[in-house]
């Protein structure tokens, strides 16, 4: 590895470990690296603003503005309860509520920190009022976020597409069967959770209150038929299905469930643009970074470093998982897509994956650390509307870490469970 392979690598390490942000850590790394290379800075700048004139690339945005909306307009709080009333009679019945509600929201907001917010606030005291422990409680809520980036809509998945050139639509398919899966998986923890600590079951809800929790939640549940069904019927693209999602937050806020005022939405329009700032520095100093490190042909020598094990397929791809899921430990999610989008794709080529569940695995080995330290930003919401340590939290999700990881070997090595969809829809 050259000089400028060493600036990248190291310098990015070394500026990460002094605790500058990511951003910036791998504006000034490609910065020195130019330097080395005795390129001009200002090719640096050139990819920073080429990176994100992207149509694509605007559904972030609005489905994080969306997500805000929707947790301010009351539309989390509803989902919640039409959960409640349909399973809260089971055992573990609470904290199945917790992941039907978390895979109602990420049908619309299609983010794992927004998802974990929404519903967490809402559904750990309530969980600890009845006999849960705090620390499960917001394990189980920074594990049900997760399945914000896997049903779509997903940010992730947008970032995959617009990286890999694969469309957005597929990506979105690939990642329902999936995210249905780990929900499944969390419910089934939490009902053993329940039951090894004795934990009472809630009364079943009579169909009054079913049919009152459904009507008043109603609006929230057509969220998804507007998002997905646009999507899917083909009448809109994914990133014109995120801005319907926004003005359908504002609609159902502020003149069907009258909770968002002009105030609130300013308040929320703020807090958003100050998140998707951050999230395209990101974007945009990773794109440069990655540009680099395809001109240094890092994806080629890394390629020829896993052909070894070319003639064994399984444990390529076992040790392919491993690495990336210890980068998405180590690295913001969306930074390490889009930093490492050169390298992967070739080694998913040489594998022979469909590039659609090459995709999905991809977005899921990453999506799970965000639920792990040190950089799991699910993981930080959880610790900070619960109260709880990390560790503590780390602790209670191990279980729910191993459910993740049969999600994921089951999205490597059986293609029906990212394809089957799309077997039938086209």
């Amino acid at each position: 590895m050259s000089g400028i392979g060493y600036a990248l690598v190291f310098g990015t390490l070394a500026l990460v470990v002094a605790r500058v942000p990511l951003a910036l850590a791998l504006g000034l790394s490609s910065a020195l690296a130019l330097y080395l290379a005795h390129i001009d800075i200002v090719v640096l700048a050139q990819r920073f603003i080429a990176s994100t004139q992207s149509f694509s690339l605007l559904a972030i945005p609005f489905f994080v503005l969306a997500g805000d909306l929707m947790t301010k307009g009351g539309i989390s709080r509803r989902l919640v309860n039409v959960a409640d009333v349909l399973v809260r009679h089971r055992t573990g019945g609470l904290g199945m509520v917790m992941v039907l509600a978390a895979a109602f929201f990420a049908a619309i907001s299609g983010s794992a920190p927004a998802t974990t917010a929404a519903i967490g606030t809402i559904m750990i005291p309530e969980m600890e009022k009845r006999g849960y422990s705090r620390a499960f409680a917001a394990a189980l809520a920074v594990s049900g976020g997760i399945i914000g980036p896997l049903i779509p809509p997903s940010i992730p998945l947008v970032i995959w597409g617009v990286m890999s050139e694969q469309s957005i639509s597929r990506l979105f398919m690939a990642g329902v069967v999936p995210g249905v899966l780990l929900a499944a998986g969390l419910m089934v923890i939490s009902w053993f959770h329940a039951r090894r600590n004795a934990i009472p079951v809630q009364a079943r809800a009579s169909w009054r209150e079913r049919r009152a929790a459904i009507n008043e939640g109603k609006w929230a549940l057509l969220g998804p038929v507007f998002v997905l069904g646009g999507i899917y019927g083909g009448i809109v693209t994914p990133t014109e299905a995120a801005v319907v999602a926004v003005v359908f937050a504002l609609f159902v806020g502020r003149f069907a469930y009258r909770e968002l005022t002009l105030t609130s939405i300013i308040t929320v329009s703020r807090v958003s643009v100050r998140t998707m700032t951050m999230v395209m520095f990101i974007i945009a100093a990773a794109n440069g970074f990655g540009w680099l490190i395809a001109f240094e042909q890092l994806p080629a020598k890394l390629t020829g470093a896993l052909s070894q094990f070319a003639n064994h397929p399984v444990i390529y791809i076992l040790m392919l998982n491993l690495v990336l899921l210890v980068i998405g430990c180590l690295m913001d999610n969306l930074a390490a897509m889009i930093i490492l989008s050169s390298l992967l794709i070739p080694i998913g080529n040489q594998l022979g994956i469909d590039p659609i569940q090459f995709g999905a695995m991809v977005t899921i080995n990453f999506t799970i650390g965000m639920a792990t330290p040190p950089f799991g930003y699910a993981l930080f919401v959880g610790a900070a509307i619960s109260k709880q340590p990390i560790g503590a939290i780390s602790r209670a999700m191990l279980p729910m870490l191993g459910v993740m990881a049969l999600v994921l070997l089951a999205t490597a090595f059986v293609p029906p469970v990212t394809l089957f969809l799309q077997s039938i829809l086209h």
